[in-house]
């Protein structure tokens, strides 16, 4: 813990720039499809990728096949997983505050998934690239970070900021993944992001068990972003409108050079079991009966 402050202290001062060790454990057919290169500092203008997704709405109940081969997608509203939509709106902001010149959002799926690149350009990213693959495809961590891995080779953006999760299968693998193949600096659950232009590095914290950690990562670096980070804003009907006739750009996994295959396969799905509903209690003295008399745990 005193080495973490001390490097952050050092870093805040501008007499070091720490760049934070990652291991990464992938398997060596992840370094089959894309060949691995170190990361470079770029001048002038920088740009910033961020990866949204779309995702069964959280506010729905999700429903499971009858078959337990996954979850009832038919029929069900969809919308951006709310930690890409914080990692867009992180985007957004360091673009506003001068520290990058343009916000590419990414998505990778059906076609359906212009629909969530739109949003993206409603809220206010510059331009979009849907990765089109057919519906039902299995789409794992490690083929999403080649499919990022390689749109950054093509793009070369300064800083690539994801959600730490999807809520709809919450691997929280691929920002990992992709810092791994790219063999740029990372920082993850991000709860606060400061970008120094002029230094090119990233200031990161992130809430830990034992506090607040604080990391400097040299520029390009990968980041992962918390719930606490920011408030996305919501798009105005002006900007949804406009948003409309925007093009989006589509590429293939195949015109990436990028196999899409995965070593697992799901077996089953299955719903929770069920609960019995809580009970409100009035008094103390009603919470120790029950306690004692129906749940004998007195």
């Amino acid at each position: 813990l005193a080495h973490r402050r001390a490097s952050a202290a050092a870093c805040e001062a501008g007499k070091a720039s720490t760049t934070a060790s990652v291991l990464c454990f992938l398997p060596p057919s992840a370094f089959a499809v894309a060949a691995v290169w170190p990361g470079k500092r770029r001048s002038g203008e920088m740009k910033v990728m961020v990866a949204v997704k779309r995702v069964v709405d959280y506010a729905v109940k999700v429903r499971v096949k009858p078959d337990k081969s996954g979850v009832e997608m038919s029929n069900v509203k969809m919308s951006m997983n709310p930690f890409c939509e914080i990692a867009l709106e992180e985007a957004l902001r360091i673009r506003e505050s001068g520290a990058a010149s343009e916000v590419l959002a990414v998505s990778m799926g059906p076609p359906q998934c212009a629909d969530t690149l739109r949003t993206a350009l409603a809220m206010g990213a510059d331009r979009a690239i849907h990765v089109a693959v057919d519906a039902g495809t299995p789409l794992y961590p490690l083929s999403v970070a080649k499919v990022l891995r390689a749109l950054v080779d093509v793009e070369k953006p300064g800083l690539l900021i994801l959600g730490k999760q999807a809520i709809d299968d919450d691997c929280n693998q691929t920002g990992q993944m992709v810092a791994g193949l790219l063999r740029w600096t990372q920082g993850t659950f991000a709860s606060k992001v400061v970008l120094d232009k002029e230094r090119q590095v990233a200031t990161v914290e992130r809430e830990v068990d034992d506090g607040i950690e604080t990391l400097c990562l040299d520029l390009p670096a990968v980041i992962t972003t918390d719930l606490r980070l920011n408030q996305p804003r919501y798009a105005t009907l002006p900007n949804i409108m406009k948003a409309k006739s925007k093009t989006i750009k589509k590429v293939t996994p195949e015109e990436l050079k990028v196999e899409i295959k995965s070593d697992l396969e799901v077996v089953q799905v299955t719903e929770p079991p069920k609960r019995k509903a809580g009970v409100v209690v009035s008094s103390v003295d009603e919470l120790l009966d029950k306690l004692k008399n129906e749940a004998h745990a007195l």
